[in-house]
């Protein structure tokens, strides 16, 4: 789960995100909790059953401070790591470092969700089971990896030292060199450079992870084994409906489809399966419906009642509002629109979830419903957690999701970001970089095909080509939050780190 942000993504979750909540900005006359003159760790011991075997393991709250090249601290990063116990030799046990999105989005969606030991309890669908309440994660990758959760400046408990402007961290350059040096800062104070490495990012964190595995290269030589990317944000131009941008209208097509079908808008008797329906549905986003887009107002009549006709088959919207669109329905507007017969909203992050529109007339979805479902639970059950089983105590607000922008999008200013470029340039640099990347039918925030068509062209050499795995499943943009989709993620993540580490 994780970010919002308003028009990019993610994982607002508002998640993860249109990507999240409220204000970083220190409040006036109160003194940053974070400031102070020591480090604070809190560890506490606990086991878990995995498959009825039992593993014991440390858990680590706690803080690193950022300092400048004069010693002063700039911003405090608190940070969740677990480390298995009885490891003699740490040279042979992995390290992972996870995080969420946004921009703006603490780590708590992969925390509690797919990695941490612990999860929040949910039904088999992805609904929170009430009352909240917390489960031992069978799941965990800990069995395979140790796992640091890091919440980045803003988010968590992760705040500037007082004085310090926050602005400064909210940048797409100053946040992949802060996150860099607290893995350096962290993987140096834990003598654990020789371990193996990895990084899994979700959403927005997917954008950090592609730019942090080159920064990390270059600037401290550290080189990693492997990279998970979850719901993937490489080229924002496949996710970003701007004028004149008519990329995402074809590669949120097949999302659409999956999603109108889900909702029986279309026909069962036709398409009995999804996969025979996606499989057409890009056939023809790549096909007519990409030629059509591309010809504009030079379509003859003929062709462009044929693709009002088969746009409006595969959304599920009517022919009047294809038409009236020119073709052309954002993902604000089609979740607002597929169901607005019976007045409901489509989810954004996880389009199988719908929610009351209470405001009918709108033409654009007024809230996200996947994400109003998880907010409440994993703020509350981490809250819960980090007190009565880490022993955890601060009175500051545990940022779950806040609002950082502007966000300065640094080189990228002015067009759309690309960090496909910084990936292939990594795996070209360290060709033992492995790269799985998962993503769900029914995310219409960070949609399956754009990832697709992002990997079609990042002209990788095809020495390394098959280092890039994609695996999709049957949910959304919080796949893990879906029982099934979190149990056949365990057993795909389990595979992945063994084939990484046997070559």
């Amino acid at each position: 789960m994780r970010g919002s942000l308003s028009h990019c993504i993610f994982l607002s979750i508002a998640a993860h995100l249109y990507f999240f909540s409220l204000a970083a900005a220190e409040e006036p006359g109160q003194k940053n909790l974070n400031d102070q003159k020591q480090e604070r760790i809190v560890e506490t011991t606990h086991s878990l059953k995995i498959q009825g075997k039992e593993l014991r393991y440390k858990a680590a709250a706690g803080q690193i401070h950022l300092k400048d090249s004069e010693g002063k601290v700039k911003a405090t990063f608190f940070y969740v790591g677990y480390t298995k116990d009885g490891v003699k030799d740490h040279s042979q046990r992995p390290l992972t470092f996870c995080f969420n999105g946004g921009p703006g989005s603490s780590s708590v969606w992969l925390h509690m969700g797919l990695l941490g030991p612990v999860r929040v309890a949910m039904d088999e669908e992805g609904s929170p089971l009430r009352p909240y309440r917390l489960t031992e994660n069978e799941y965990t990758l800990l069995d395979h990896t140790d796992l640091i959760f890091i919440d980045p400046i803003s988010t968590g408990y992760s705040r500037q030292a007082h004085g310090e402007d926050p602005k400064q961290f909210h940048s797409y350059d100053e946040d992949i060199k802060s996150v860099g040096e607290f893995i350096r800062l962290y993987t140096t104070r834990n003598d654990r450079w020789l371990s193996p490495k990895f990084i899994i990012g979700e959403s927005y964190g997917t954008t950090r992870a592609a730019g942090l595995v080159l920064h990390l290269h270059e600037a401290y030589n550290m080189y990693f084994d492997g990279l998970v990317l979850v719901s993937t944000a490489l080229n924002y131009q496949t996710f970003r409906f701007h004028e004149g941008n008519d990329l995402p209208y074809i590669t949120f097509l097949p999302g659409y489809a999956a999603t109108a079908w889900y909702h029986h808008k279309i026909p069962r008797s036709e398409y009995p399966n999804l996969e025979q329906l996606l499989k057409d549905s890009e056939d023809f986003a790549y096909g007519a419906y990409a030629s059509a887009l591309m010809k504009g107002d030079k379509i003859s009549n003929e062709e462009r009642q044929d693709i009002v006709r088969k746009l409006s088959f595969f959304t599920g919207l009517s022919e009047q509002y294809i038409k009236n669109s020119h073709f052309r329905v954002p993902t604000h507007r089609f979740t607002k629109e597929l169901l607005r017969d019976s007045e409901r909203t489509v989810g954004r992050f996880d389009s199988r979830y719908t929610g009351i529109a209470y405001d009918p007339p709108a033409d654009r979805m007024e809230y996200d419903p996947s994400a109003e479902l998880v907010f409440g639970a994993f703020t509350s059950v981490f809250n819960h957690y980090i007190l009565s089983d880490l022993n955890w105590t601060d009175d500051q607000e545990y940022k779950i999701l806040t609002n950082v922008f502007p966000w300065d999008w640094g080189k990228a200013k002015g067009y759309y970001v690309n960090v496909a470029t910084d990936l292939r340039e990594a795996m070209s640099r360290n060709p033992h970089l492995k790269v799985m990347i998962a993503n769900g039918y029914y995310d219409l925030a960070t949609p399956y095909f754009a990832a697709e068509y992002t990997l079609d062209h990042i002209d990788l050499d095809p020495a390394i080509r098959d280092n890039i795995r994609i695996i999709l499943y049957d949910a959304g943009h919080m796949m893990y939050t879906h029982k099934p989709s979190l149990i056949r993620m365990k057993r795909d993540l389990s595979k992945f780190y063994h084939e990484t580490l046997a070559h």
